[in-house]
């Protein structure tokens, strides 16, 4: 059981005191895979990003209102999935950290190994199956707490 301290830790920090067996760490090889893999998309989303600056910095004049209309709702789309890719770039520059501070691939509330089946799908992940299913479990029961 975890003392009071602990739990008033980062939970980054608690998962990187908390002891997890060597064999279940990741080799240099997987390491280096998943830093390749992080790279690419962090490129991929940088080119997406210059283009959609370029694409808006075009000047597109119309007279037709419902043209100037369709063309704000275009560029306000466009904001919406920057901002998410934006998002995305954070976290793939803090596993990219964690990476490099060895704390890749190790779940922060548990200190459990996340699991190569879960960090292909998402190599950004910081909780594993487990623990991201039991925070969504918490999170959905929370709204019926406050109904007494």
């Amino acid at each position: 059981m975890m003392n009071s301290q602990a739990l008033t830790t980062a939970p980054a920090q608690r998962a990187k005191s908390l002891p997890v067996r060597a064999v279940e760490a990741m080799s240099p090889q997987q390491l280096a895979f998943f830093r390749n893999l992080l790279d690419a998309k962090r490129a991929s989303l940088l080119r997406a990003a210059h283009e959609t600056m370029s694409h808006l910095q075009e000047f597109e004049p119309t007279s037709d209102v419902s043209d100037r209309a369709s063309l704000e709702e275009d560029h306000f789309l466009e904001f919406r999935v920057r901002d998410r890719e934006r998002k995305h770039l954070h976290a793939i520059d803090e596993a990219l950290a964690r990476i490099q501070d060895g704390s890749y691939g190790i779940c922060e509330q548990t200190g459990e190994m996340i699991g190569i089946a879960r960090l292909l799908v998402r190599p950004t992940a910081t909780l594993s199956i487990e623990a991201q299913e039991q925070q969504e479990l918490t999170r959905k029961m929370q709204p019926l707490k406050h109904r007494s």
